[in-house]
């Protein structure tokens, strides 16, 4: 294995699957996560959302819908905002690792009907030092990062329903080269591209007016990822993301939603060696097979990989269930000005063993809002445990009424 390979290896299971280094109710024979690129696309990056368990699908739209469903921006209660996201993560093992984001909406033409929004996130893997025994010159700083840039476009389709589409650049550079193995430092880069979904009701229940909403989002539909001129290729965190949230009121300016959101990674499970082994095999035979296996794996589309992860798992449909990752969440809002949020989120150990209560609270006076959530993991010895978010949304109406200008 070359220096890059071990060194984006180590980094991604860092970032995103190190909940998993001690999933203690499984045999670690079982333990088979889902492996793609660019991990760090799959953090969330506002305290709303996190709050809640990592919820967004079809609650109710803002600034940070870009991730959660694009699609809710043509339902946008402001002409524009914009809202920038900061995340300190893995603080408990170190303290220059973070996700940086900044999102936003622009409602277009005349009816408030549609919308142009974007995002640019960083990730910025800290500072990374490289020695080599006996060879002091040798040693390199490196500071790794990944990043993405994006620009997407929704419509009502009419008075309950609107669709969104999303186009991503994404860039990885682990900014590694080592001198011994011959290896360049090259960064990687991948395309792809969102579609989604909302639908939103008010159903009267009793004497109330209720909402309630359904959203779906099937994000970084795309080409593969690169490393290693190539050579090592990596699919990126294809996701579906199904979720509905349903608003009520408790009296005059009070509100209480409850949502749920589901997601499944759209990327096929690599193959073991273990899965081909068995008592009418011989040792050769197996690992032939599993050969075959892996070379189908790495020169599989991203297209195909996506229908074939409903299938592909070595534990059958019950294996598949397992990829399922599960949020439950609810907020309380008074008078649009003051929200409390709670919610969890639940991984099988199989597939990553990431679980977590969330907590936050926001607070709005226009044209400013700052919202704050905290993680507290309950997968025993998680270094994802005390995360932070910050989110500071900024609504343009409100920043041009303190303005004057109409």
């Amino acid at each position: 294995m070359t220096t890059t390979t071990l060194l984006r290896n180590i980094l991604s299971v860092a970032a995103v699957l190190s909940a998993a280094t001690c999933v203690c109710a499984q045999e670690k024979d079982d333990f088979n996560p889902v492996q793609t690129g660019t991990n760090s696309l799959n953090i969330a990056p506002d305290a709303r959302g996190a709050a809640m368990g990592d919820i967004g699908a079809a609650t109710d739209p803002d600034a940070n819908s870009q991730y959660w469903n694009p699609s809710k921006y043509a339902f946008g209660y402001s002409n524009a905002e914009i809202a920038i996201n900061y995340t300190p993560w893995l603080h408990k093992l170190v303290n220059d690792i973070f996700l940086a984001d900044i999102a936003g909406y622009w409602k277009i033409g005349s009816g408030d009907n549609q919308a142009l929004s974007a995002s640019l996130r960083y990730f910025s893997l800290g500072e990374v030092t490289t020695s080599y025994p006996g060879d002091t010159q040798a040693s390199q700083t490196l500071n790794p990062y990944e990043m993405s840039f994006d620009i997407g476009y929704s419509r009502k389709l009419s008075e309950k329903y609107s669709m969104g589409i999303v186009f991503r650049y994404i860039y990885s550079d682990l900014g590694f080269a080592d001198s011994y193995a011959g290896d360049q430092s090259t960064g990687a880069s991948a395309f792809s591209a969102d579609i989604s979904g909302y639908y939103t009701t008010y159903p009267i229940i009793g004497r109330n007016e209720c909402q309630w909403s359904w959203g779906w989002n099937i994000s970084n539909i795309g080409t593969k990822i690169s490393y290693n001129h190539g050579d090592d290729p990596a699919f990126l965190p294809t996701n579906l993301r199904l979720g509905t949230t349903f608003t009520f009121p408790l009296a005059d300016y009070h509100n209480l939603s409850f949502s749920l959101d589901a997601n499944k990674l759209l990327v096929p499970t690599r193959p073991r060696l273990k899965d081909f082994e068995s008592e009418d095999k011989t040792e050769i035979e197996a690992e032939r097979e599993y050969a075959r296996a892996l070379e189908d794996w790495e020169n599989m589309s991203p297209i195909t990989g996506i229908f074939k992860s409903f299938s592909d798992a070595p534990g059958g449909f019950s294996e598949e269930l397992k990829e399922i990752t599960w949020s439950l969440g609810a907020e309380y809002a008074y008078n649009q000005q003051f929200f409390l949020r709670a919610g969890y989120f639940y991984q099988n150990a199989m597939k990553g063993n990431l679980q977590y209560l969330g907590m936050g609270a926001g607070f709005s006076l226009k044209p400013v809002r700052l919202d704050v959530s905290y993680m507290i993991a309950t997968a025993q010895t998680s270094p994802l445990d005390q995360t932070l978010r910050f989110t500071l949304t900024f609504d343009m109406d409100g920043i041009k009424e303190l303005l004057g200008k109409k």
